[in-house]
């Protein structure tokens, strides 16, 4: 039985575990984090379903176009059965706009989301946007909270176990398991000594308005997500702040940009706020690893982390990727026996 631990419980760590067990059946997975739920970074996203191209460096775009594709069609399976309310999953339509046309960058989700299409800037005139160009169309919004727990509900009745522990280094965990799943985001600075991932501070606030039943996002990052409870309203994406504090001045200002574009939430009630770091790379490291730890002998390490904003997109189709890489480690180790 091949004893596998997979470090991180975020989304993107729980769908890679969650994968593992579909993939090997007869594996005992164990997730160690000393994060869990509130307190991971994606449990705050705003789990918008927006594969944007231009973020994936080239040599990568065909794997992870996979992993789109993968994503999507988990979730918006969820989102239209009876499952989509205990998982988190909701269909959302609404508009994305700009001041240059993106047709390139949304050919992926223009394959995929329902009812695409671009919106004139005639349109967007009328509906007071001063924006040039427009796409819009329905997509999946997950609410993390209940997918992290509908997640975790799932691995433990697979027989999972969950381990809350701070490991200092990936070695740790030799001769105590024959593979790791590497999913610890942000961490892998000190874990793994990466300190080419780096944070993108995000800042989002909560309100309660629930007449706003559409998305919007704006290329100078105004966005509305609306979840079951809230509509969240962003943001910011500022790269090397390792700063968790809310500013006061920031929160003001997102909300007086999106009440510009929308004067119905004057007044909206703020019912809270998040500020969470992404955990990006200039390219998500996905591979294998074999890290030799002295008398401990060798571990076999399947890298998944540095996914930066797209953590909800992308989480669920790496995590059938590195299921599949775990799954080609145990059948190399076995062919080897």
């Amino acid at each position: 039985m091949p004893r596998i631990a997979v470090v991180g419980a975020g989304a993107v760590g729980l769908s890679t575990a969650v994968n593992i067990q579909k993939s090997i059946p007869n594996a005992k997975v164990t997730i160690i984090a000393d994060k869990f739920g509130k307190d991971t970074t994606s449990n705050g996203a705003g789990g918008f379903f927006r594969p944007y191209t231009d973020d994936f460096p080239s040599e990568d775009r065909q794997m992870m176009s996979q992993w789109v594709k993968d994503s999507w069609e988990f979730y918006s399976s969820l989102a239209q059965s009876p499952q989509a309310e205990e998982t988190g999953q909701t269909l959302v339509s609404g508009t994305v706009v700009y001041n240059t046309p993106r047709d390139n960058q949304y050919a992926l989700l223009a394959s995929l989301a329902y009812d695409f299409h671009k919106v004139s800037e005639e349109h967007l005139q009328r509906k007071k946007l001063n924006y040039k160009y427009g796409y819009s169309f329905t997509t999946v919004i997950t609410q993390t909270t209940k997918f992290h727990m509908w997640l975790t509900k799932k691995f433990r009745e697979a027989g999972g176990s969950i381990i809350n522990k701070k490991l200092e280094t990936i070695n740790e965990l030799a001769g105590e398991f024959d593979i790791v799943a590497n999913c610890c985001g942000l961490g892998a600075r000190e874990l793994v000594g990466d300190k080419s991932t780096f944070p993108v501070k995000g800042h989002l606030v909560m309100v309660k308005a629930p007449w706003m039943k559409h998305f919007f996002l704006s290329e100078d990052d105004i966005y509305l997500i609306p979840h079951d409870d809230k509509l969240i309203i962003g943001g910011t994406r500022e790269k090397n702040n390792f700063s968790l504090t809310a500013e006061k001045a920031t929160r003001e200002r997102i909300l007086a940009r999106a009440q510009a574009l929308f004067p119905e939430l004057k007044g909206a009630q703020v019912i809270g706020e998040w500020v969470g770091l992404r955990p990006a790379r200039e390219r998500v490291r996905f591979e294998t690893e074999v890290l030799d730890c002295g008398p401990k002998g060798k571990l076999q390490v399947v890298h998944n982390y540095g996914h930066g904003g797209h953590g909800i997109t992308l989480g669920w189709g790496s995590g059938v990727g590195a299921a599949q890489l775990v799954y080609g480690v145990v059948t190399s180790s076995k062919s080897k026996m």
